[in-house]
């Protein structure tokens, strides 16, 4: 007989690790115990040397489907006294590394658990807070690790007699599943003074009829109203101050999303796996199929669906029985809600009424969103079932990156892996700041990741950069489209040199500058910029983005003077005509004066210029809201390029839009639709990149390219430039885990600061 000690480690608490141990134990016959220590799981295991091995083995191997085990560590263990069984041993805190501690994310109701949901059989019967250890809340439960129920919110609820009984019973599927619950011990419904199954009719019943509730979800309030009723849509967004941005909705099934989008294989996937994001889909045109309301996502021809991720979720749908609005319960811009009474403070104008319940949310989660171009998974929004799963980071020190200021996350890195953060929204304002602090407080207490830099943006009036100079850490000051595309390249463990392309909407440059549309040969420690964009004027600075038909103006008036000459006046006159003549002296003034106008190589604000000169959008409500309208517009059209030009300025390759906004003006004044005037803007967008690299990689940079920033988004740009780069020979990259805009300059910052402080050893 031989005894070894087993020590796993990776994100193995939270996902029925431990049960799996056992009764891979008992199943070959040894001896011995398993627990969860501080943030892995250790234990000792006694049997015939070839028996201990297989189970060695089986450790990796047959791990359940939520674990991610990242290293198995095996040493001589204490003798044994075999064949007197094999125990789940309580938890305690013990030393151990700090940074092996991985906190599990989220993971949807599993098909098991929604079986017992609707069988009129089982004692958990339309319990709306059902799971087992496949299944269930994690993250925005966990207060401390190691991970035991008394130290998650479950602990205000003792289990009954029979959870007890499952909880304790190895052969059962809840054996030490954490969250365990059932209508006798468990956490309850309310609806004002209603409780359980009256709560939920209440809820129901406020649907169907028009109105808006308030759902107390797993990381956040939701607010929820019938998807196919044009006038509920249209209240939630009066009521929300959300004129445009598109609503996800949640349905019940496969089939019920196939009704209503296209979707491959690779997309159902992300739909019914643990994770539940929202999926950005194709939307479906067929007879018979009730629609959706034109509100739910004005303008364009991709809709955001996601599945039930609950119990309760399920529960709705299944009362209801149509599709639902189900978005973040917080006004436009703010934090999701996430503490009961701040939720009716805030929400007490939007929603007709609160379905709550009195198990206390402990992290804030707000939904996941995903989309593919092809088989590739770009990831819009990392939040609940994603976050905070560990990804690979080079870094060995302790660091982290705070991010940007809109779409903000942001990320702790220590001993080869990274935690992205939970996706906070635009920190814009103090609620969100705090939001922001609170996550981060809460992140590096269970991960034990101690920092010992910082990395943040250039940019001085970031909030994020703010808080960072106001800490005692050490800092580094990581320049915006660096981040960017070192996210992509980390992301991929590309560790020498890399040619990167960042486009976006704005960034401070290194030379004081607003940036956008970049080249830059670069590795994880530093870059140098090749080639950009032609710079133009932001008439108003910040008013320029919230009005793209100042950009355009800006692009006009004050394009950069490099050998092309601007859009004649009388091709310009039929854009400038249907403007505010007001608006348009006062912007020629602000232009030739250099008055509060900002000039910017922006790829994203060039986006916004051509979306307003096409008519689709002078105002937007929120960033980016122009390009995808342009990107909504261009469809599948099939389209001939406009004109380009590509000039050598300062040492640097520029592309010159003069001539394509010339040509697109012209040719929409000679009748050319809309339509493939949008999709000929993307076309060249493409070859002008294609351009940039060829001369860029000639010039001898290398030829693996990394793509990021938010212009990526656009699966048509992406998919075009890709398809190009590729024709040339050149290896392209892009984010798939890691969110390709905003939402992914923590992690780049991270990975930055992280070969900086390896660089400096």
């Amino acid at each position: 007989m031989t005894t070894r000690r087993f020590e796993v480690y990776g994100t193995v608490q939270g996902v029925g690790f431990r049960p799996f141990v056992y009764r891979t134990a008992a199943d070959l016959g040894l001896t011995g115990w398993v627990a969860n220590v501080n943030g892995h799981v250790e234990g000792e295991v006694a049997g015939p040397p070839g028996v201990v091995e297989r189970f060695a083995a089986r450790l990796r191997s047959d791990a359940p489907a939520l674990a991610r085990v990242r290293r198995v560590r095996l040493s001589e263990g204490t003798p044994l006294s075999y064949g007197r069984g094999f125990q789940v041993r309580r938890s305690a805190p013990a030393s151990a590394d700090p940074a092996s501690r991985e906190v599990p994310a989220d993971a949807a109701i599993c098909a098991a658990c929604v079986g017992e949901l609707r069988d009129p059989g089982d004692r958990r019967h339309r319990y709306p807070f059902i799971n087992c250890t496949d299944c269930g809340p994690r993250a925005t439960i966990i207060e401390d690790l190691p991970y035991d129920r008394i130290r998650t919110t479950m602990r205000a609820f003792p289990l009954c007699v029979d959870c007890a009984a499952e909880y304790s019973d190895p052969a059962d599927r809840r054996f030490h599943a954490e969250p365990v619950a059932c209508p006798v011990c468990g956490p309850r419904l309310a609806w004002e003074d209603l409780r359980g199954e009256e709560a939920l009719r209440a809820a129901v019943r406020t649907i169907t009829e028009g109105g808006i509730v308030a759902l107390k979800g797993l990381g956040g309030y939701q607010l929820v109203c019938d998807a196919t009723d044009p006038r509920a849509v249209a209240e939630l967004r009066r009521r929300k101050h959300r004129p445009a941005k598109p609503f996800a909705v949640m349905v019940e099934g496969p089939l019920a999303a196939s009704r209503l989008a296209m979707i491959s294989a690779t997309e159902e996937r992300a739909l019914t796996s643990p994770e539940r994001p929202v999926v950005l889909l194709s939307r479906r045109r067929r007879r018979g199929t009730p629609p959706l309301a034109p509100e739910v996502h004005p303008g364009l021809a991709r809709v955001g669906l996601f599945l039930p991720t609950t119990g309760l979720h399920h529960l709705l749908l299944d009362e209801s029985a149509r599709p639902l609005v189900v978005t973040s319960g917080n006004l436009s811009d703010e934090p999701v809600a996430t503490d009961d009474t701040e939720a009716h403070r805030v929400l007490a104008g939007v929603a007709d009424g609160f379905l709550t319940h009195d198990r206390v949310i402990r992290a804030r989660y707000d939904d996941s969103v995903v989309q593919f171009a092809g088989r590739t998974r770009i990831t819009v929004r990392r939040a609940r079932g994603l976050a905070p799963a560990p990804l690979p980071l080079a870094a060995r020190e302790p660091v982290a990156g705070v991010g940007a200021q809109l779409k903000h996350t942001f990320t702790l890195a220590a001993d080869g892996r990274a935690v992205l953060g939970p996706h906070t929204g635009d920190l814009s304002d103090l609620a969100a700041h705090e939001a922001f602090q609170a996550s981060y407080d809460h992140l590096r207490r269970l991960t034990g990741i101690e920092p010992r830099v910082l990395a943040h943006d250039l940019h001085p009036g970031y909030l994020s950069t703010q808080w960072a100079r106001a800490q005692s850490l050490p800092r580094v000051a990581v320049q915006h489209h660096h981040a960017h595309v070192a996210a992509c390249a980390a992301e991929h463990g590309v560790r020498g040199p890399f040619l990167g392309i960042a486009y976006d909407g704005l960034g401070l440059g290194d030379d004081g500058t607003l940036w956008g549309g970049e080249l830059l040969v670069a590795d994880l420690t530093g870059y140098r910029r090749v080639g950009r964009f032609a710079t133009a004027p932001l008439p108003g600075g910040e008013a320029a983005v919230r009005h793209p038909s100042r950009t355009a103006l800006g692009h006009l008036l004050g394009g950069e003077a490099l050998g092309s000459p601007r859009p004649y006046p009388w091709l310009t006159r039929h854009f400038t005509d249907r403007l505010d003549p007001r608006e348009v002296a006062v912007v020629t003034a602000m232009v030739a004066g250099n008055v509060n106008s900002p000039r910017a190589s922006s790829a994203g604000r060039l986006f916004d210029a051509v979306a307003s000169l096409l008519g689709l959008a002078d105002r937007v409500s929120y960033e980016g809201e122009a390009a995808v309208l342009l990107e909504a517009a261009a469809g599948g059209t099939h389209a001939v390029p406009l004109a380009h030009r590509v000039v050598r300025a300062d040492g640097l390759w520029v592309y010159d839009p003069a001539p394509t906004l010339a040509d697109l003006l012209e040719r929409q004044l000679g009748g050319e639709p809309v339509a493939r005037l949008a999709a000929a803007f993307h076309l060249t967008l493409a070859i002008v990149t294609a351009d940039l690299v060829a001369r860029a990689v000639a010039e001898g940079a290398p030829r693996t390219v990394c793509l990021g920033g938010g212009c990526f988004v656009n699966r048509r740009l992406l998919t075009e430039v890709r398809r190009r780069l590729r024709a040339q020979g050149v290896r392209v990259l892009v984010g798939g885990q890691v969110p390709v805009g905003d939402g992914g300059i923590s992690y780049g910052q991270a990975a930055v600061a992280g070969a900086r402080l390896a660089g400096e050893r």
